[in-house]
C-alpha cells in the first residue's frame, strides 16, 4: 500500500479530505528536518496544506451562515417612503434583527466601495468574515447620479454617493442573508398586509417563564429551551426573535 507522501507526490493536485490535513503537516514535519530536504517537494506540501485548510474555513463559513439563517424570520417594515407612500425597513430595523444572530454563529461584516463598471454607479462592497478566517466578498452597484424619478435633478453629487451607499448596505444585508421584509420591500409599492400569525397553545405562559429565568443566568435558559416543544421554539425564533435575542443577551450578562 502507498504511503501517504507517495501519494501526495504521485498526485501533486489532488486535495486529500479535511481528515489528512495532519498527516501532511507530519509530512512536511519530516521533511523539514531532513538534511536531503526536497525545496521543491515543500513547496507542493505547503500549498496542498494551505487548499486544505482554505477549504476547511470555507466549510465553516457555510456552516455558520447557515445556522445564522436559520433563525432569521421575516423583519417588519418600520419606515415609510414619502414619495412612494410604501412602507420598508430601515438599515437599522434590519441590524438590530440580524447582527445578534450572525455575531452568534461566528460572523461578522464590513463595507467597503469600489469604482462600478456602470456610469454615474457606486459598488457597495461587503466583506463577510468568519472566526475561523475565511472571508466572502457580495456586492452591488447602486445608482449615485442624484436623479429623481422623473429625471431631474434631486440631490448634489455628495447627497446621491450618501444615498447609494446606504441603499447598498440596506440591500447587500437583506440578500446576503436572504431575509425577507414584510410580504415585500420594494420602496415603490406599499405591500399587502400580512396576515397574522397565531402563536401555539401555552406560548404566553412559556415566553413570561423564560423571561424570568433569564434572571437565572445563560446556563439555566439554554437547559430550559432544550427542553421546550419545537413548536413554540420555531415560532419565537422565526416570529417573536426580537424578544428572544434581548432575553438572551439579558441571560448571557448574568454573572455566575
Amino acid at each position: 500500500m502507498a504511503t501517504q507522501q507517495q501519494l501526495i507526490e504521485a498526485h501533486p493536485g489532488a486535495v486529500p479530505a479535511p481528515a489528512e490535513a495532519a498527516s501532511i503537516l507530519a509530512v512536511i514535519d519530516r521533511a523539514a528536518r531532513s538534511a536531503d530536504v526536497d525545496v521543491d517537494k515543500m513547496e507542493r506540501l505547503f500549498a496542498l496544506q494551505e487548499r486544505i485548510v482554505a477549504k476547511q474555513v470555507e466549510a465553516e463559513f457555510n456552516d455558520a451562515l447557515n445556522r445564522a439563517q436559520a433563525h432569521m424570520g421575516r423583519i417588519a417594515a418600520d419606515a415609510i417612503n414619502p414619495q412612494t407612500r410604501s412602507r420598508y425597513a430601515t438599515y437599522a430595523a434590519i441590524d438590530r434583527e440580524l447582527r445578534p444572530l450572525y455575531i452568534d454563529a461566528g460572523l461578522s461584516l464590513s463595507f467597503d466601495t469600489a469604482d462600478s463598471p456602470q456610469a454615474d454607479h457606486i459598488r457597495v462592497l461587503c466583506h463577510v468574515s468568519h472566526v475561523a478566517g475565511h472571508t466572502r466578498t457580495y456586492h452591488v452597484d447602486m445608482p449615485a447620479d442624484g436623479k429623481g424619478a422623473k429625471g431631474g435633478d434631486v440631490m448634489t453629487k455628495t447627497h446621491a454617493a450618501g444615498a447609494a451607499m446606504s441603499y447598498g448596505m440596506r440591500y447587500l444585508l437583506k440578500m446576503i442573508f436572504n431575509v425577507a421584509i414584510g410580504e415585500d420591500d420594494n420602496d415603490g409599492n406599499s405591500p399587502p398586509s400580512p396576515q397574522p400569525i397565531k402563536a401555539p397553545a401555552g406560548y404566553d405562559q412559556w415566553r413570561a417563564d423564560m423571561q424570568a429565568l433569564a434572571d437565572d443566568g445563560l446556563d439555566a435558559l439554554k437547559a430550559a429551551w432544550a427542553r421546550t416543544d419545537p413548536v413554540i421554539r420555531d415560532h419565537a425564533t422565526r416570529r417573536d426573535n426580537a424578544w428572544w435575542s434581548q432575553t438572551k443577551a439579558a441571560a448571557g450578562r448574568v454573572q455566575p
